[in-house]
């Protein structure tokens, strides 16, 4: 986060150096009228797309209770500018790496609750989830229901598959579905998460299953994309094929 806000006081530090040569007047007119040449436009996008910048920094801080001033922070970048800075470099350092190590504390508490409460959650929906007709839960806590049976063979861990698959979050975000690319994955068994492993061997082929994956059977702590830490994730599954590979 502090990274982050570092680069965006550069990002809008460089926006007002395009500016700094004209006239305070022409800067007024700037602002006020919209661009016209292919100069002023380009000028005009990159100082806004500066600004969107600073913006989204500056909201991340309030995320977790830091409301830095956007005025203040505008300021300090003209007096950088100006050469009239009311901080040495060395307050600066100083403040800036002190502002990067609360920032990040707070992030990583903030985190510790939410995966908290996440776990909670989840726990409670597989509980349940297992009480519902035709779901069945293994040794490992992963839950599934057989919503086609097909008749084909059965992957083991070695092998290599073709799915289609939808993702989705306790809530119902879909988070990923090769169904909407209109295009099956395929992967070894042996190269996804724990609960896919698990569940795609107990799938023959033709069959469709809808899998209750555990956090610890999916990603765990790790965040990734719409995915929170300690998620419990839901996928329906169709498995299409075994597919051999040159080792096979």
């Amino acid at each position: 986060m502090g990274s982050i806000f570092k680069v965006s006081l550069l990002a809008a530090s460089m926006a007002l150096v395009a500016s700094c040569g004209q006239a305070k007047n022409e800067v007024k007119e700037a602002v006020m009228a919209a661009p016209t040449t292919e100069l002023d436009k380009q000028s005009y996008s990159l100082g806004v797309s500066f600004g969107e910048y600073l913006k989204r920094a500056l909201d991340e801080n309030k995320k977790v209770d830091i409301n830095l001033s956007s005025d203040v922070v505008m300021q300090g970048v003209r007096d950088a500018l100006s050469g009239e800075k009311k901080l040495s470099e060395e307050d600066v350092k100083a403040v800036m790496q002190q502002l990067d190590k609360i920032t990040r504390e707070k992030l990583a508490a903030q985190a510790e609750i939410e995966a908290g409460k996440a776990i909670k959650v989840g726990e409670e929906f597989l509980a349940e989830n297992a009480k519902k007709e035709g779901v069945t839960t293994t040794e490992t806590g992963l839950q599934y229901a057989v919503m086609t049976q097909g008749e084909g063979a059965k992957p083991s861990a070695e092998d290599t598959v073709k799915v289609h698959y939808k993702g989705t979050l306790i809530d119902g975000t879909e988070f990923d579905s090769s169904y909407k690319r209109n295009e099956p994955a395929q992967f070894p068994l042996k190269g996804v998460i724990k609960g896919w492993t698990e569940g795609l061997q107990l799938m023959a082929v033709g069959s469709k299953f809808q899998f209750t994956i555990p956090a610890d059977l999916a990603y765990g702590e790790r965040a990734t994309g719409k995915i929170a830490a300690n998620s419990t994730l839901l996928f329906e599954v169709e498995l299409l094929e075994i597919v051999k590979t040159a080792e096979q």
